[in-house]
């Protein structure tokens, strides 16, 4: 199914929902030509991946379901990117996350992405997130060495029987909801990745350092001249 977003949200009539939608929309992109006043004001916004989100939602029947690429920027963000992901955790039941590495799409794109599994008609009251792994030996997917069907095998077992363990994780609604509705939530199995110092901060350090070493030496030698 073409989905056209050059009419007004308001002109989809029953006739034009649908009970399912598969769907890659474009992302990274920007719209032209005015479409986006084509959307309620409250969700206006130039991002395509965005905007095709609030049409999917608005096309699905009430008991429709969907299962959608989104990048990790339209998990979070405030402003209408927030308003956009309450009214889908309001609307729909957001059932499932799996978290894709970055490089899935290369060479083409190397943004994050995520597939989204939700439910028209029942809201959101916990959010199950699944890490998908990149094959052992692997450092990234390429042209030559793409994500196959295989890998999923996993993912397929836990579906039907979810537990939690080092790749999958649940996420309740007041939490969702305290944070801004934001949905960017990392694998909290994973160890925090290390700081990162700007070049300021690491010469105050090696300053800091000089200083210690500085008194340290100066004690020594009152203790030696003793």
């Amino acid at each position: 199914m073409v989905i056209p977003w050059h009419r007004p949200l308001t002109e989809y009539r029953q006739k034009d929902r649908v009970d399912v939608i598969l769907a890659n929309p474009p992302f990274g992109g920007v719209v032209s030509n005015n479409n986006e006043n084509n959307f309620p004001r409250t969700y206006r916004t130039k991002e395509s991946a965005d905007l095709f989100l609030i049409l999917m939602i608005h096309l699905l029947k009430k008991g429709g379901r969907a299962a959608i690429v989104l990048p990790d920027g339209s998990l979070t963000g405030d402003g209408v990117k927030e308003r956009i992901r309450k009214k889908l955790l309001e609307d729909c039941n957001l059932h499932t996350i799996i978290r894709l590495p970055n490089s899935v799409f290369q060479p083409y794109a190397s943004v994050a992405t995520n597939l989204l599994f939700f439910t028209k008609g029942e809201k959101t009251k916990t959010v199950w997130y699944y890490e998908h792994k990149l094959p052992e030996g692997y450092k990234a997917y390429s042209k030559t060495k793409p994500i196959q069907l295989a890998e999923f095998d996993s993912l397929k077992k836990w579906w039907t029987k979810r537990k939690k363990n080092k790749q999958a994780w649940k996420v309740d609604i007041r939490t969702i909801k305290k944070s801004g509705y934001n949905l960017d939530i990392k694998n909290p199995h994973q160890p925090e990745p290390g700081k990162q110092y700007s070049s300021g901060e690491l010469l105050e350090m090696l300053h800091q350092s000089f200083v210690q070493s500085d008194n340290l030496l100066a004690q020594f030698k009152k203790e030696l001249v003793k």
